[in-house]
């Protein structure tokens, strides 16, 4: 199994899980950030997962250590998305769609098609780390 088959194959075990804002595990609940860190955690990345964000930002975030910019058109790329002018989100490839926190859905979401927000960058891991 690649690096991104075992990112999405993470990302689709936390469908279901509760939404909850600066949510960094299945059981107790995720934020999109906590998705895409199971994510590529799974993947092999062993990086720091950002804590203590703005909620609401215009400005990209810089590119992770270990993670490499991509165009974000492969299996368990996560993708940097553009929700609204001052929102962004991240969601994570899987084949046929995307899997993302849904604060709407108040749960993590598998959906189908293509990503409905303009991508602003997306990353994969560079390389699996010991």
């Amino acid at each position: 199994m690649t690096a991104g088959e075992r990112a999405a194959a993470a990302a689709r075990a936390c469908v279901g899980a509760r939404f909850r804002a600066r949510g960094r595990d299945r059981a107790g609940g995720l934020d999109c950030v906590g998705v895409a860190a199971c994510a590529l955690r799974a993947a092999g990345w062993r990086g720091q997962v950002p804590e203590g964000y703005a909620l609401r930002t215009g400005a990209p975030l810089a590119v992770p250590a270990g993670l490499a910019e991509c165009d974000g058109a492969a299996t368990g790329d996560v993708l940097l998305c553009r929700v609204a002018a001052t929102q962004l989100h991240l969601l994570v490839r899987v084949p046929g769609g995307t899997v993302h926190a849904d604060a709407a859905a108040r749960r993590v979401v598998e959906r189908p098609g293509a990503v409905p927000w303009p991508i602003v960058t997306a990353w994969r891991v560079a390389r699996e780390e010991e």
